[in-house]
Order: C-alpha cells, then sequence, then structure tokens
C-alpha cells in the first residue's frame, strides 16, 4: 500500500457537486500540487485549484492526515463542482502526479487493513449503499456500528476461556488442579454450541432482509398470475392475454412493503407441454418457486375443480403457502366455500380476491405485508447476514460437537477442536482471513468506497 489512489467519491454525470478522495502517503503532495498548502486538519477550505499554471474549479478541500482517516492513511477531499469537465481536469491533474485510480472498494478493504474496520464492519459498508429500503437501512448501519463484530467477540471469548481449561488439564496434569478442570470447560461449550446451532436458524433472515423477500406466483396458465402481479406491483410489469402461455419466463418485480424489499415472481403456467420454449419456462418456474420465501397458488374460481392436480401435488406448493382464489366476482358465495374448504384441508392459508377489480387486491397487499414482516423483523440483530458468516458458523458448530464428545475422553483433541472453532468465528471478523475470501468481499463494493 505504498502507492496513492484516487476516485470520484459521486455518482457519475450533472451534478451540484462532486467529491474526489485521496489516500496514501503522498495525498499531501497532491493537495500541495492542487490547492498550494494544506488545510487544517479536518476543516473545509475554500481553495483555488490549478493545475500547470491552469485554474481547474473553486473548491472545498478537506486534508485528513493519518491514521485519524476512513482509511488509516493521508487523506483528501475535494470538493468540485459536478460538471463533468471540471471532474476529468481534477482526475486527469492527479493521474499526472502519478496517483492511480482505485479499485472497487479499495479505499474501504485499506481500512479495513489498517485496524480501522473489521470485516463484517466493512460489509456493513457496501450494504448501507446498496440500501433501498428501511430495513436494509438499520440492518447495514447496525453491522458497519459492530453489532456483528461484538456478537462474534463475545463467542470467541467464551471458546477461549473453555480453552484455557482444556490447556490447562494437558499441559499441568501433575499441577495441583482441580480433577474436572476439562469438564468445566463442558457447559459453556454447550451453551455456545446452543446460540450458534440458533443464530444458523435464523442466518437466512438477515440474508433476506439485504436480498428481498422472494414470493413466486404459481398456478395453471390463466389462473390470473400476471393480472395479480401487475395489480400488487401498480404497473404493467407483465402482458396480460387471454392465450394460455403468454408468460414463458420469470418476471422478477421489486416491491417495498412494510419497510422490507420484496421480489414477486411471475411464473410461467404449470401444465404439461410439448411446446420446447414453454416447457422450459415450467422447468424455470419449478426451479424459481423451489427456491421462494412464499408461494402463491392462484387459483380460477371458476375453472378450478376441489378434486383436480394441482401445483401443490407437484410439489411446488407446500405446507404453509397461500392458496390465491381469483376471479371470485366470477363465482357465487357457495363455490367460494366450496374452495375455501376444499383448500384449507391442504395445510394452506387461503385468499380471496379479484385481481382486476379496482382495489381488488388491497386485502392481499395487506396480508403480505403483515407476513413479510413476522418473517424478517426480529428481536435480536441476526447473527448473519451473508452466505459467508453462515458457512463459518456452521463450520465452528462442527468443531464444538466433536469437542463435546471428546472432552473428559481425549483433552488434546477437544482443545484442538475448540482452537479450530475459535479460528473459525475469526474468519467472519476478518482476522485471520485469507487474500481470496477479501478478494471476493471488496469485488461487490463501488469505486471511491
Amino acid at each position: 500500500m505504498n502507492d496513492t489512489i484516487y476516485a470520484p467519491a459521486t455518482g457519475a454525470g450533472r451534478a451540484a457537486v462532486a467529491v474526489v478522495r485521496v489516500s496514501g502517503p503522498a495525498a499531501g503532495v497532491a493537495v500541495r500540487a492542487l490547492a498550494g498548502d494544506l488545510p487544517k486538519p479536518r476543516r473545509a477550505a475554500l481553495c483555488r485549484l490549478t493545475w500547470n499554471g491552469v485554474a481547474l474549479d473553486d473548491a472545498l478541500v478537506l486534508w485528513f492526515p493519518g491514521p485519524a482517516s476512513y482509511t488509516g492513511e493521508d487523506a483528501a477531499e475535494f470538493h468540485v463542482h459536478g460538471g463533468r469537465a471540471v471532474v476529468e481536469a481534477v482526475l486527469e491533474a492527479l493521474t499526472a502526479q502519478g496517483l492511480r485510480l482505485a479499485e472497487p472498494g479499495e479505499f474501504t478493504r485499506r481500512a479495513f487493513e489498517n485496524g480501522k474496520l473489521d470485516l463484517t464492519q466493512a460489509e456493513g459498508v457496501a450494504d448501507l449503499i446498496d440500501a433501498e429500503t428501511e430495513a436494509q437501512r438499520r440492518q447495514a448501519l447496525g453491522q458497519l456500528g459492530g453489532a456483528l463484530s461484538e456478537r462474534y467477540d463475545v463467542w470467541r471469548g467464551l471458546l477461549v476461556q473453555a480453552l484455557a481449561m482444556l490447556e490447562a488439564a494437558v499441559d499441568f496434569p501433575d499441577e495441583e488442579l482441580p480433577e474436572d478442570v476439562a469438564a468445566r470447560a463442558r457447559p459453556g461449550l454447550e451453551m455456545l454450541e446452543g446460540q450458534i446451532a440458533e443464530a444458523l436458524a435464523d442466518a437466512g433472515r438477515g440474508r433476506r432482509v439485504r436480498d428481498g423477500f422472494r414470493i413466486a406466483l404459481v398456478g395453471a396458465p390463466n389462473a390470473g398470475k400476471s393480472t395479480l402481479l401487475n395489480a400488487l406491483a401498480q404497473r404493467e410489469a407483465a402482458i396480460v392475454t387471454a392465450t394460455p402461455g403468454t408468460t414463458r419466463d420469470i418476471i422478477e418485480v421489486p416491491l417495498i412493503l412494510g419497510g422490507y424489499k420484496v421480489l414477486l415472481g411471475d411464473t410461467a403456467g404449470l401444465r404439461a407441454t410439448d411446446d420446447a420454449i414453454e416447457a422450459e419456462g415450467v422447468r424455470r418456474a419449478l426451479a424459481w418457486a423451489a427456491e421462494a420465501d412464499l408461494r402463491l397458488w392462484v387459483i380460477d374460481a371458476a375453472l378450478f375443480h376441489v378434486e383436480q392436480v394441482g401445483a401443490q401435488e407437484q410439489g411446488v406448493v407446500r405446507a404453509g403457502d397461500w392458496a390465491v382464489i381469483n376471479k371470485i366476482d366470477l363465482v357465487d358465495a357457495e363455490r367460494r366455500e366450496a374452495l375455501r374448504s376444499a383448500l384449507l384441508v391442504r395445510d394452506l392459508s387461503v385468499i380471496e380476491l379479484a385481481a382486476r377489480k379496482p382495489g381488488g387486491v388491497e386485502t392481499a397487499r395487506a396480508a403480505l405485508t403483515s407476513h413479510v414482516v413476522a418473517s424478517l423483523s426480529g428481536a435480536e440483530f441476526p447473527a448473519a447476514t451473508r452466505i459467508r458468516h453462515a458457512e463459518s458458523l456452521k463450520e465452528a458448530r462442527g468443531y464444538l460437537r466433536r469437542a463435546l464428545s471428546e472432552v473428559g475422553l481425549e483433552v488434546e483433541l477437544a482443545a484442538e477442536d475448540v482452537r479450530l472453532a475459535a479460528r473459525a468465528l475469526s474468519r467472519i471478523t476478518g482476522r485471520i482471513d485469507p487474500e481470496d475470501v477479501l478478494d471476493r468481499v471488496f469485488s461487490s463494493f463501488c469505486i471511491g468506497k
């Protein structure tokens, strides 16, 4: 990290203000070259920027001497007018001084490598930038503030305490130690194994807040799936025709329900077909629905027979999913009651609506909002917000379970497994992360952060 990097920290295009960031050992030299002198630390100064005798802009310049900066290095910011020509002139002047354009996430990677953030906090920065909903913002801000780090540090402390007892039994067998010193490690390890098991059971919640709660619309052709999608999205996102098989690929529409991101997927109608394209659409529909968090089985109230084999029997709809009886305006109360009774027996929640009618989906929207909020909200901050976290937690739990089977029998092996569990937890915060993991994490960042 001997080179000095720069990058625009604001989006491209015409704007009132653009920010160009600089970090590295030559940051102070670059500021003097453009602004004439260094401003007082952490105080904005209005300066005329010039290069090779040519005025570039009147800008606010900020100077952050390391280690009291975001990256832990000498750093600076130029707040210039947001015209493209101004920004390009400043970037060209920095390049001419031997500075290089930062790679995606390089500023935050330097902050991590200089001990300003751990890896979970760095991921919180990326998630905060990408946040689209209130729930995503809260989760990312909590992670940036160290909520995940604190939990993992507590767990790691418990492991270190247990490891001390086990190693004492191994290293000092002839000393005057309590005979059950190794066994005393068991209660703490059992408690920690249970906490990690709970965290793994809840791991999907954090990822769904980040990526979106997936809801699949499934059912026979012309049941009204696309009409329902358009009504919930409040726009014409999918083509609606009377021709069966119109939808042949997954149409994903993002929604925000109760402050949470939702991905609503309209899928191809489920039926046997000799059309190769439609058959591929059905295959994709089955695959997308299988991975969804909730499936809405859309049923045509006028055509569905309570005895017929439907989406549930194909293994698509599961207990706890929803049956949506659509087109209820076309049938009488007796017919609706018969359908409702037949579907409730299948352990499905039942919603009745007329998707094509104005306001016909508002009850369904309210019910979906309540379901999403109940599924994604929780009293505690989730212990895992990425697949990477869950993988390391699963690995740590495996070592703990093996250690518990060895305590009192093979204390040396138990101690080694506890040590490996601690290493697995350390990888989440980045204390011992290999380079390829760091590359994968920071490659998802935007340039300039």
